[in-house]
């Protein structure tokens, strides 16, 4: 698991936008206009500039990444956390959380921080997996917050109304 560089290889930067929209596409079904994608090469080439976003791989293929950043204070964030439907299984999801947990931690963070967006009047199965996962691993739900509230520019891209749950772990 390695940061992917500089954000100049356009076609790395295009494997990685394809991946994280297609994961997200599948696992958030229902929640988006079909139109809506979740990133972009020119957002996902800002990211990978910044030195936010880690790929795993096998072999010569990306199979997963994960962005992760620095919050305010001691507090880092994982997201755009994806691995390919095709190597789900194989404990590709808890390295690149471990692989975040540990970066953040070598500097200097004491929390780790992610969202996970869920839909305000129905339980979507694929989220409430993922709630059972990030607990699991030490996550635990510390607040929501709203989608209008936090990302305005995302609401009206939303097929149904959502919030945020926002999960904190402490990396002590």
């Amino acid at each position: 698991m390695l940061p992917v560089g500089t954000g100049t290889d356009n076609t790395l930067v295009a494997e990685v936008t394809d991946l994280v929209n297609r994961v997200y596409a599948m696992a958030e079904e229902g929640l988006w206009r079909d139109d809506a994608t979740r990133t972009t090469a020119a957002g996902m080439a800002g990211f990978v500039r910044a030195g936010q976003i880690a790929v795993a791989r096998l072999d010569a293929t990306i199979v997963g990444c994960v962005r992760v950043q620095r919050l305010g204070g001691a507090v880092g964030e994982l997201g755009m956390l994806a691995v390919g439907p095709g190597h789900r299984g194989l404990g590709i999801g808890r390295r690149l959380v471990g692989f975040a947990e540990r970066l953040s931690r070598e500097h200097g963070l004491s929390t780790m921080q992610l969202e996970l967006l869920v839909p305000r009047t129905w339980t979507h199965p694929g989220k409430a997996s993922l709630h059972v996962w990030y607990t699991r691993i030490g996550y635990r739900a510390v607040r929501k917050g709203s989608i209008d509230e936090q990302y305005p520019a995302l609401a009206p891209l939303l097929a149904t109304p959502c919030d945020f749950v926002i999960y904190h772990k402490d990396l002590g």
